[in-house]
């Protein structure tokens, strides 16, 4: 197994980061390794790890311990390929209430340049006491630490999606207990190796690694008969989220026009941490 989804290595030559440069735009430079390939192709990455290494550049982009991240929308541009992944971020809206940053993640192709691939854009909000109206779902029926845990997505019943071991699958730890819909469980996860090696991964780093699954979880729709990749991930918080485990009660609703979404409700060990929505391009394979 890999040691990480992501190793730090210096800018290339034609990284954009030159004296011309915008000074107040930080670019960082990463090399993916194997455990970040998708299920859908050898040649690009999941969006599971590119989401984690975008919220690790929101976290650390003019951080502001009085303001708490509340939603994050991810969008995928197009194919996140394996070649050198360019990082920048900025905060687009400033503000002691709220504000905003975004991030950008490009690939670098064959001659030299790069491409975006994708983005994300994240909310914070002041931090505030609340506790006196709190409310949320009721949790999940078990723990992680109370269930059978496996690598991978395994097919015991033969009606799952059966996602094997290898690539980014390969690096998840999944746990399932009942779920709320009654046609899919709900399904625990975490990953089993740091998002950038050399550090440690923190909670939203972690979560934000497998959240994307919640496409694949959340329908009985066969791999061989059809794909369902998303284009996009949106999540709200309604707490501050503590992992490294998240727990992801998930459907996909199937329109008949070749898109759907599917909705996560989104757990950590203490309860309910907030919603997923995910748009679908669903085709029929062969």
């Amino acid at each position: 197994m890999e040691k990480a989804y992501y190793e730090p290595v210096e800018a290339p030559a034609s990284s954009g980061t030159g004296p011309d440069a915008d000074p107040t735009v930080t670019h960082e430079f990463f090399r993916p390794t194997p455990a970040t390939l998708s299920v859908w192709s050898p040649t690009m990455q999941h969006g599971g790890p590119p989401s984690a290494l975008m919220m690790r550049s929101l976290l650390r982009c003019d951080p502001d311990p009085a303001q708490h991240f509340t939603r994050v929308t991810t969008e995928i541009l197009g194919p996140i390929g394996l070649g050198v992944n360019r990082i920048h971020a900025r905060v687009t809206r400033p503000g002691r209430q709220i504000s905003m940053v975004e991030t950008e993640l490009d690939v670098q192709q064959p001659d030299g340049s790069f491409r975006t691939a994708a983005r994300s854009v994240g909310w914070r909000i002041r931090a505030a006491d609340t506790a006196e109206i709190a409310n949320a779902p009721a949790p999940l029926a078990a723990r992680p630490d109370e269930l059978e845990r496996h690598i991978g997505f395994p097919d015991d019943s033969g009606e799952a999606v059966d996602w094997g071991t290898l690539g980014f699958i390969g690096t998840v730890e999944s746990a399932r207990t009942e779920g709320r819909y009654g046609e899919t469980p709900a399904v625990w996860l975490r990953p089993v190796i740091p998002l950038v090696d050399g550090e440690k991964t923190s909670d939203l780093e972690s979560i934000f690694t497998v959240i994307d699954v919640a496409n694949g979880l959340g329908t009985r729709l066969r791999p061989n008969k059809w794909s369902w990749m998303n284009t996009d991930t949106t999540v709200h918080l309604t707490r501050v989220p503590s992992g490294p485990w998240v727990g992801i009660d998930a459907h996909m609703v199937a329109g008949p026009d070749g898109f759907g979404a599917t909705f996560g409700e989104l757990f950590d060990a203490s309860g309910h941490i907030g919603r997923s929505a995910q748009t679908v391009m669903l085709n029929a394979v062969g």
